[in-house]
């Protein structure tokens, strides 16, 4: 089901896409177009018109629902699905939920205001906020199903001894870190200006990090889970770790692709006439 709903979400998205590419064709003897919003006439420039971005966008999404449902069926064939019992069923939840929430929702959150060019910035940063705070509460119930299927496996798992468990520990903080700084300063009505846009530069920065942190951080994870399973049962090693060894490229890959399209300059969210803080002249 829920798999069903974010392939929803993601057509969703295509279709608006596609009527902002309609709204925004340029005239012949104009060089920009008129929007009405809220009563008043505002001039799109016809750069708002990205050549290529709508297919570069479906890629996107094409393998973002790719690596959720390689992961689902991984766990399904090879792991004994999903359960809230047992200690493996348990922990299978780990991989899935995480990778739904810090790759795939976090990878659509910092992307969003280059996906929605003719929303006022004011609803995008409600937006962005929203799908972080989803990230948040589904990722709670992932790192508690990799903790509590530790406690509950006999002998008891050690906790936070791998690398991948480290990372993860500084990915969340810096997530939630990035979460509360950016409510603060960017929702809070009583911020002044200036200080927003001072900050706005390192809410990127610290973004990108964050989201190339997590994708290493899956990666090593990934790992972590083959090379226990292969102490576990050998026969399973070729096909099960090739498939896996797949997938791990496909999402270096797919965090390759999200950081590109997030620091190509084309891509950016021109500036609009309603819009708050902007940074050198483009917005977030």
């Amino acid at each position: 089901m829920l798999l069903v709903v974010l392939i929803f979400i993601a057509v969703t998205v295509a279709v608006e896409l596609e009527n902002d590419s309609i709204q925004e064709t340029p005239t012949p003897n104009n060089n920009c177009v008129s929007n009405k919003r809220n009563g008043h006439n505002i001039k799109l420039k016809n750069n708002d018109q990205i050549p290529g971005y709508l297919s570069i966008y479906t890629i996107f999404q094409f393998i973002g629902i790719l690596l959720i449902l390689s992961v689902f069926l991984w766990l399904q064939v090879y792991r004994t699905g999903f359960g809230f019992s047992g200690t493996i069923k348990i922990c299978n939840w780990h991989p899935l939920l995480m990778t739904i929430t810090f790759v795939y929702l976090f990878a659509n959150s910092i992307l969003h205001f280059r996906n929605f060019r003719n929303t006022t910035k004011r609803k995008l940063k409600m937006q962005h906020a929203a799908i972080h705070s989803c990230i948040i509460i589904f990722g709670v119930l992932g790192i508690w199903t990799g903790l509590n299927s530790n406690l509950i496996a006999n002998p008891p798992i050690p906790k936070f001894y791998s690398l991948h468990s480290w990372l993860g520990i500084i990915t969340v903080i810096m997530f939630l870190s990035q979460f509360i700084s950016g409510l603060i300063s960017f929702l809070y009505p009583e911020i002044a200006m200036k200080y927003k846009e001072a900050v706005m530069p390192y809410h990127i920065i610290f973004g990108v990090l964050t989201f190339a942190l997590s994708i290493v951080t899956s990666v090593l994870g990934f790992s972590e889970k083959i090379i226990f399973a292969v102490n576990q049962q050998h026969g399973h090693l070729p096909t099960e770790g090739l498939f896996l060894n797949c997938v791990g490229i496909v999402l270096i890959f797919y965090g390759a692709l999200v950081v590109y399209i997030l620091v190509k300059p084309k891509y950016k969210r021109s500036s609009k006439p309603d819009d708050g803080v902007t940074h050198n002249g483009a917005t977030h």
